[in-house]
């Protein structure tokens, strides 16, 4: 069973300015269903967060960078917080932060400063003290996966060790995989790709299967990372690190989401509004 998780955060957000000057683009808030059964608003973050320790993850690595603190003072227990709601009355909004505070009062979690945004890949790689020799998963902060029963985690998981994988991801189709990883690769059942290529944002896409950043890796993607150069942008890509895996003859596998599956991403004005319509939709609120 897994028990880490490293979540990213450490990027600048500058697409969704002016609303991440002071804030974090991961602290955005979405709909979610409340433990009392109606309607509350989270940050996405918190969403993300929640989703794994259902899953069954309890150890944390958040890796974050300049203008986040927010996110380690709203992942901080304030009891006396809820003791002053429940004295105007608000029992059901105490409920609700009571039940992210056990959940935070159950994990271990740990902080990785990034000084400034070198990439999806730099920031994983500040995360191998934390993992040491353990595999582990891999998500950005910006990204949730609405998926029944967390089932998208489960069947990752499952095709990671019933292939003994070194490395696995989630994908899904678009429509332009100019703008994402895009994997090259052989379908061995329904849905699950052995991996012969993945490049990053690749101006001739060899298929339309985009990757998703929620990954599960054995300590060898650290190696990996150390021995690529920068890639697109002037970054250290994840990408290129697994594709440095694929190139040593390490096993990787992709997942499809399903049907049932959708992926909510706040990285663009465009994206965001889809999220609160998809989120809105699955709290009941629209």
């Amino acid at each position: 069973m897994l028990r880490k998780a490293v979540i990213t955060t450490a990027g600048e957000g500058t697409r969704m300015l002016p609303a991440t000057k002071e804030q974090a683009k991961e602290m955005l808030p979405l709909f979610d269903r409340s433990v009392s059964g109606g309607v509350c608003v989270k940050p996405l973050l918190q969403i993300v967060f929640e989703q794994l320790y259902r899953f069954g993850i309890r150890d944390f690595c958040f890796i974050t960078g300049r203008g986040k603190r927010s996110i380690e003072e709203h992942f901080t227990q304030d009891y006396a917080y809820l003791e002053y709601l429940r004295s105007k009355g608000k029992d059901d909004l105490a409920k609700e932060l009571e039940n992210f505070y056990k959940m935070l009062d159950n994990s271990n979690i740990f902080w990785k400063y990034q000084p400034k945004p070198e990439g999806f890949g730099a920031a994983v790689l500040l995360s191998e003290p934390f993992v040491q020799d353990e595999p582990f998963l891999v998500c950005a902060g910006d990204t949730y996966i609405q998926s029944p029963a967390n089932n998208c985690f489960k069947m990752l998981v499952s095709v990671f060790e019933s292939m003994n994988a070194d490395a696995a991801f989630l994908t899904f189709e678009v429509e332009n995989p100019r703008m994402y990883g895009v994997v090259e690769g052989e379908e061995v059942e329904e849905g699950v790709f052995k991996v012969k290529r993945v490049v990053e944002k690749p101006e001739e896409p060899p298929s339309s299967i985009a990757i998703l950043p929620v990954y599960v890796f054995k300590p060898i993607i650290f190696r990996a990372l150390e021995k690529i150069p920068r890639g697109k942008g002037g970054e250290k890509q994840l990408t290129d690190g697994i594709q440095k895996l694929i190139e040593w003859g390490f096993s990787v596998y992709a997942v499809k989401l399903g049907d049932d599956e959708r992926r909510l991403d706040i990285g663009t004005p465009e994206f965001y509004a889809e999220a609160l319509y998809l989120s809105g939709k699955w709290a009941g609120v629209l």
